[in-house]
C-alpha cells in the first residue's frame, strides 16, 4: 500500500469537536494506512459525516450549522449557484471546523457560467432538468468534456472568491461516477488545488443493512457500481485522496434513526475510511419552492443525525481535509 504524507490535523472523536488533542494519521489514496503505534485493538474507523445541499435554503443551512455545533455533523458540500449561497458560505467561514466541498451542479440546476459558455452542457440557456437526459446525452457524445471542467472550475472558483477552503468536490446526482464526468472533475480539482474527491460508490455490507429502500433503486445502485474500478484508477493516476466507500446512498429519502443505527453497526473495523451522505434540512415555505424530492425526508434527517451521532461508540468523525493524497 502506499503511504500519504504524515498528517497531525485534529479529527473529530466520537463528537467531541471542539476539544480533542491533535494526533497523527497517514493517509493513502483509498484508504488510511495503519499507524505503528496503534494495536489492531485499538483501531476505529473513520467515518465522514457530509450533508450535501449547503446553500439550498436558509432552512439547510441553519439545519448545517446546528448539526455541526452539536457533534452531529462534520462535513457539508456547497451549491455555488443557490440560492442561499451567500449566508452558507459567510457561515462555513465562521465554522473553522466544518469541513466545505464544492458540490458541483451539473444537472437540475443553474450553471455558474453564461450558458453561451457551454452550449452543449447548456443547451436552450439552462442544465438539464434530469439524470436520465444528462447521462443519455453524455453516453451519446452529445457533452464536451472541456465544459464540464470549465464548470466545476468556475463553481469552485466561487467557493473559494468568497473565503471558502474547498476540502472536496463531489456532485449534485453523483454524476462524477461516470468517467466522461470525473475525469474534467479531477482536472477541474487539481487547477483550484483540490486535493479530495466524493467516492460515491456504496459497499455491499451497506446496502445489505438499508432496509426499506425501494427495490428499483436499490438495482440501480448495485448496476452503476460497474464503474467503481475505472473510478479508482483515475483517481488514482490524478493523485487525489478518496474515501474507501460512501453509505447512505441508498438510503437517500428514506435515511432515519432506525437506519442510521443499522449502517453504523454494519461499519467494518479497522484503518478505514467511509462518508456517510446525508441530506438534512428543514421544511419550509422556501424548500416548498425548490425543485427537489427531498422535502420531508431532511427533518427526519436531522432528527436521525442528532439522536444517533453524538456520543457514538468506536468511530473517529473526521472530514475531507484531513484526507492526504498519496505521494
Amino acid at each position: 500500500m502506499s503511504v500519504g504524507k504524515q498528517h497531525a490535523h485534529c479529527p473529530y472523536h466520537l463528537g467531541a469537536i471542539a476539544s480533542h488533542k491533535g494526533i497523527t494519521r497517514r493517509f493513502a489514496v483509498h484508504s488510511f494506512a495503519r499507524s505503528r503505534t496503534r494495536s489492531r485493538l485499538d483501531l476505529v474507523t473513520r467515518l465522514i459525516l457530509n450533508a450535501d445541499d449547503f446553500g439550498l435554503t436558509t432552512g439547510v443551512n441553519r439545519s448545517i450549522v446546528e448539526l455541526h455545533r452539536a457533534g452531529a455533523l462534520t462535513s457539508a458540500t456547497l451549491m455555488a449557484t443557490a440560492a442561499s449561497f451567500t449566508e452558507a458560505a459567510a457561515q462555513s467561514a465562521a465554522l473553522k471546523t466544518l469541513g466545505t466541498g464544492c458540490h458541483v451542479v451539473l444537472v437540475d440546476g443553474f450553471p455558474a457560467l453564461p450558458a453561451s459558455e457551454i452550449p452543449t452542457l447548456a443547451p436552450g440557456g439552462s442544465l438539464r432538468p434530469t439524470l436520465g437526459g444528462f447521462v443519455r446525452d453524455l453516453f451519446l457524445g452529445r457533452i464536451r468534456e472541456a465544459e464540464i471542467e470549465h464548470e466545476a472550475v468556475a463553481q469552485i472558483r466561487r467557493l473559494q472568491q468568497s473565503g471558502v477552503q474547498v476540502t472536496h468536490l463531489d456532485t449534485h446526482k453523483h454524476t462524477h461516477m461516470f468517467p466522461r464526468v470525473l475525469r474534467p472533475l479531477l482536472r477541474a480539482a487539481l487547477q483550484c488545488g483540490v486535493h479530495a474527491v466524493r467516492n460515491p460508490f456504496e459497499p455491499e455490507w451497506a446496502l445489505a443493512a438499508t432496509p426499506g429502500a425501494p427495490f428499483v433503486r436499490r438495482m440501480e445502485v448495485r448496476a452503476l457500481r460497474t464503474q467503481q474500478k475505472t473510478f479508482r484508477r483515475l483517481v488514482r493516476e490524478a493523485g487525489l485522496a478518496t474515501p474507501d466507500g460512501a453509505i447512505g446512498v441508498l438510503a437517500t429519502g428514506t435515511l432515519d434513526a432506525t437506519t442510521l443505527r443499522s449502517l453504523l453497526r454494519a461499519l467494518p473495523s479497522g484503518d478505514q475510511v467511509w462518508e456517510l451522505v446525508c441530506h438534512p434540512g428543514y421544511t419550509d415555505a422556501e424548500l416548498d419552492r425548490v425543485r427537489t424530492r427531498l422535502r420531508a425526508s431532511r427533518n427526519t434527517e436531522h432528527a436521525a443525525l442528532l439522536e444517533v451521532i453524538p456520543g457514538a461508540a468506536k468511530i473517529e468523525l473526521i472530514h475531507f481535509g484531513h484526507l492526504h493524497p498519496a505521494l
